[in-house]
């Protein structure tokens, strides 16, 4: 990549918090599906934009396709690598950002992205990007998080603790939002079927869950380095806790659906 802008590094200071190639095992199940619902084979030319540690790139590249793992943050590539390795497939991983994607227009047959591009800041110029790069006829999944879901809510109750965010930030989880994603991708050229759809999470108990996740997951763990010098995280902590216990549908352990959208897309020609 070029010399980083700020908000670059942040974004790789960010995902490079906690754990999130161990976090990744919550999802593991929907980078498999995102992969099916695009009809991926050994023809297709597939890049994966915020791939992580590789949840949706590994499946691709184990359906025969030749495929490129795009992400920010170089620690995540560097698992994603080590995965790959272990699962005996071949990836190109490139450092890059989804809102300014390094490739020529019409350069892949299928686009993807878990739970990745949905956090890039610019909404419309990360939607633009990734439908410049496919191909016409090419297929488009992203899977993203729903504002209204307990997923969706975490994020939530995260922001009502921290400081107000810059001036036309925009909510990751607006990415689940139908109405918004209809309007991301208005003149792109790509038709649009979403699937509103739900990954259930499982753990001993919410507490046990909240103990992973802190430790874990980005989000948490930027918010409790945040929070915690002015003795603030103890208070988002239990507001988590009050949440997690809410949206627990077991009676012996924690079970809990979080709502996701499927956005899936073709494109004209």
């Amino acid at each position: 990549m070029a010399e980083l802008t700020e908000a670059q590094q942040q974004a790789r200071a960010f995902w490079s918090a906690g754990d999130y190639p161990k976090a990744m095992y919550l999802i593991a199940a929907i980078g498999p599906i995102a992969v099916d619902r695009a009809g991926v084979s050994a023809d297709d030319v597939v890049l994966d934009v915020a791939c992580g540690s590789g949840n949706a790139t590994i499946p691709a590249a184990k359906a025969g396709a030749k495929v490129t793992g795009l992400d920010i943050t170089p620690e995540l590539i560097e698992a994603g690598r080590a995965n790959a390795a272990e699962a005996g497939v071949e990836i190109d991983w490139v450092e890059g950002d989804a809102q300014d994607l390094p490739f020529d227009d019409a350069s892949f047959d299928v686009v993807l992205s878990v739970f990745g591009c949905m956090f890039a800041p610019d909404h419309a110029k990360t939607a633009a990007e990734l439908a410049r790069v496919l191909r016409p006829g090419g297929r488009l999944v992203v899977a993203a998080w729903r504002p209204e879901g307990n997923f969706g809510r975490m994020f939530a109750t995260i922001a009502s603790h921290m400081p107000p965010p810059p001036e036309g930030f925009q909510p990751p989880p607006l990415w689940g939002s139908e109405e918004h994603v209809r309007g991301l991708f208005e003149g792109t050229g790509l038709e649009l079927d979403l699937e509103p759809t739900a990954v259930e999470f499982t753990a001993e108990s919410p507490e046990a869950y909240l103990e992973e996740i802190e430790r874990d997951l980005p989000p948490l763990v930027m918010a409790k380095r945040g929070l915690g010098p002015d003795g603030k995280w103890d208070a988002l902590r239990a507001d988590l806790l009050r949440l997690y216990q809410e949206m627990n549908e077991s009676d012996s352990a924690f079970a809990a659906p979080q709502e996701y959208l499927l956005i899936k897309g073709r494109k004209a020609g």
